[in-house]
């Protein structure tokens, strides 16, 4: 078992989401920063999709029943494995050990927002629809964490030897973590011309109303329309910028419903969708657009 000390200021239960189900209303849900996730598993030898702790801006206190493999990746946080008063400081990206009643601890991070813990074994809580993610939006999977909730850690016997000793440290430049690369969407034509290129040609401001389900921006100029009124609701991916009657765009994360009512102008590359997962309230972005070459 993990017990939760503290939690932080919003933690939850994360594996791979639940795709396939966006036909019956369901959001696929799931780890934010899915690369992070998978990348922890590996590091203590779980298969990629099994059940961590998806931590935003830190803050948690974890204890360990019995001892367990641990590793975190995502955004960089100082951490503490603390027990019998003894005090070690692990690093990040890297398999370690947490004795029987350790406490390990997740500061604030440096830089980023979120942040992933594996165990050895992985979280064995219920699963819902094939995953065992909370989806904030739909209020599937378990709850957000909280003060004494009790984690069950699944079996470890069946899994390979640790054979890593460290993942390479992620080398990327501020610059490239302002930037958040699209391609035209599927509605790119409700806007009046050169509304791309007032998406690109500023930076805008991520907003403290951001959350699981979408990162909202401000802090720009807003994108004229050619075209009043709404759409239908209509399928929407991970990734898409909708641009509500503000003018002001949303770039959907994990938790976005399966289908929305407000035109999408752009859709973020895959390899950006991490990216704009680990941006934080305050965080200044720009847009990107892509050249698709011709048919």
């Amino acid at each position: 078992m993990i017990e939760v000390i503290a939690a932080g200021p919003y933690a939850t239960v994360q594996d791979l989401g639940r795709p396939g189900h966006a036909h019956l209303g369901v959001p696929c849900s799931g780890a934010a920063d899915a690369p992070s996730l998978r990348l922890a598993n590996r590091l203590v030898g779980n298969p990629e999709g099994a059940a961590g702790i998806e931590l935003t801006f830190g803050g948690a206190r974890l204890r360990f029943t019995a001892g367990a493999w641990v590793s975190v990746a995502g955004a960089d946080c100082p951490l503490e494995v603390v027990v019998d008063g003894t005090t070690v400081r692990p690093a990040m990206l890297a398999p370690f050990w947490v004795p029987p009643l350790g406490e390990l601890r997740v500061a604030f991070p440096r830089a980023g927002l979120r942040t992933y813990v594996a165990v050895r074994g992985g979280l064995d809580t219920p699963m819902v629809l094939g995953s065992r993610s909370t989806d904030s939006l739909s209020g599937l999977g378990p709850a957000p964490l909280g003060v004494g909730d009790r984690l069950p850690v699944g079996p470890a016997g069946h899994l390979p030897a640790l054979t890593v000793d460290a993942a390479p440290p992620v080398s990327s430049s501020a610059a490239s973590r302002e930037v958040l690369r699209v391609v035209a969407g599927p509605r790119d034509d409700w806007f009046a011309p050169g509304a791309l290129r007032v998406l690109c040609a500023q930076p805008y401001v991520v907003s403290q109303d951001s959350n699981r389900v979408g990162v909202r921006l401000g802090g720009g100029a807003p994108l004229p329309r050619a075209r009043p009124g709404e759409l239908p609701s209509e399928g929407v991916v991970t990734g898409a910028v909708q641009v509500p009657p503000d003018g002001l765009p949303i770039v959907f994360l994990a938790d976005h419903p399966p289908t929305g009512g407000y035109p999408v102008i752009a859709v973020l590359t895959s390899a950006c969708l991490p990216v704009a997962a680990q941006l934080r309230p305050g965080d200044r972005v720009r847009f990107l657009l892509e050249r698709l070459p011709p048919l």
